[in-house]
């Protein structure tokens, strides 16, 4: 998967397309991601003896082809490629050949 935990992406499709946010969770089997402040779902918590009831507002999975990397650097949107250096392999941005990581 091209995008990891802690990278800042674009949304490119969705109810949330144009926005950007940090990635707080990848889950590389199901393909998805969890993006702050996107994709806000609600959900309603039952009372418990510890806790009041309420109304939750939580960040849902996006899958990852509907997200794209955003270069803060290049303050654009780019492609993942990669390359090996010193015997690494290294994310490298498409639109302007820096190391990601």
């Amino acid at each position: 998967m091209h995008i990891k935990k802690g990278d800042t992406v674009l949304i490119i499709t969705g109810k949330d397309k144009g926005k950007k946010g940090k990635v707080l969770k990848a889950m590389p089997k199901a393909n998805r991601v969890i993006v702050e402040g996107i994709n806000i779902q609600t959900k309603h918590q039952k009372q418990t003896r510890t806790e009041k009831s309420e109304i939750k507002h939580v960040e849902g999975p996006i899958h990852v082809s509907n997200v794209m990397f955003y270069d803060t650097k290049a303050k654009a949107p780019t492609r993942v490629g990669y390359k090996v250096e010193n015997g690494k392999k290294v994310r490298v941005s498409k639109k302007t050949g820096a190391v990601i990581d």
